[in-house]
């Protein structure tokens, strides 16, 4: 009895321990990806976000939702965009290949794909640059509804 007790409170306690690692796993990752990247970047510049928030709304199940997501490099420096991570493989980010001059807008494409994602819907995009202060999480938000 005492040990199947046990057994209970230990499978809890990992699965508490899963479960509330996964956001801080994601930004611990982005802290360090953003300290180990500081000396490789000695031109840094800042970005001023021009969306980073996107709710699509309702879509049906299966659905793909495209939107991308811009910015203005507001520094002197051109910004290099070395990553681009979703919480999620249902989502695909797509960074700029080139650099973006001072003053240009760039574009960051994210496709999101509902299919077996029904209900409402948080996924975030982590980007990591040569910007200081870094890029803000991008969010997307939505609900996937069935088929009907």
């Amino acid at each position: 009895m005492k040990k199947n007790h046990l057994n209970k409170i230990f499978a809890f306690i990992c699965l508490a321990g899963i479960l509330f690692s996964c956001n801080i796993r994601n930004e611990k990752y982005r802290h360090d990806m953003q300290a180990q990247l500081k000396p490789h970047f000695s031109d840094t510049t800042t970005v001023q976000m021009i969306d980073s928030v996107y709710d699509f709304g309702k879509v049906t199940d299966g659905e793909k939702v495209i939107y991308n997501y811009r910015f203005k490099n507001t520094g002197s420096k051109p910004l290099i965009i070395s990553s681009a991570s979703a919480s999620c493989g249902c989502t695909v980010p797509e960074k700029p290949e080139e650099p973006v001059k001072p003053g240009e807008t760039g574009f960051l494409k994210v496709v999101f794909n509902s299919e077996g994602r029904v209900g409402p819907t948080h996924k975030t995009v982590t980007v990591i640059s040569n910007a200081y202060p870094a890029f803000p999480v991008l969010l997307l938000t939505g609900e996937v509804v069935s088929k009907k």
